[in-house]
């Protein structure tokens, strides 16, 4: 009877290794800053990702993390995007947190909330090389409570 939950145990590890290699190679960066629930107006979130050809395509998300004591059913990001040619793009993005009557739509236990929204879909990069995104909080309060961390995922699509 041992050695057959030996053999199971086995079999489990080497398919669990397996699931978990695979997902992280669709993956081409995620990455999150913290911002310690006071989020000022000029501190930007930076982010560094690699592209490594033009033919890939990809999903861009923008992760967020809050408090329920968040005040608002949305937020505003600005996102500054610098290509490998040094030429630039910026962007405002709002981000539904909260449905009309306040329920958060954010997945979480307790007080935390997480949001992983979709910002573009099937997209290829223009340039291979070195991208630089830059994330603000672009509410009309100069330091924005209750939001813990932004970042960024980027995926491949299949």
């Amino acid at each position: 009877m041992s050695r057959y939950f030996n053999s199971l145990f086995l079999i489990l590890s080497g398919v669990s290794v397996l699931f978990l290699a695979g997902c992280g190679r669709h993956t081409l960066f995620t990455g999150m800053v913290d911002v310690r629930d006071a989020w000022a107006k000029g501190d930007a979130a930076r982010f560094e990702v690699t592209v490594p050809d033009t033919d890939t395509r990809y999903n861009f998300y923008i992760d967020v993390r809050h408090t329920g004591k968040y005040r608002y059913s949305n937020l505003y990001l600005f996102m500054q995007t610098r290509f490998p040619d040094s030429t630039y793009t910026r962007d405002t993005i709002e981000i539904t947190l909260a449905t009309p009557d306040g329920k958060w739509l954010g997945k979480g236990w307790g007080e935390i909330k997480e949001d992983h929204v979709l910002v573009r879909h099937g997209f290829s990069f223009p340039l291979p090389g070195k991208y630089e995104f830059m994330i603000w909080q672009g509410m009309r309060a100069d330091t924005l409570k209750a939001v813990r961390s932004v970042g960024i995922d980027i995926e491949k699509v299949d």
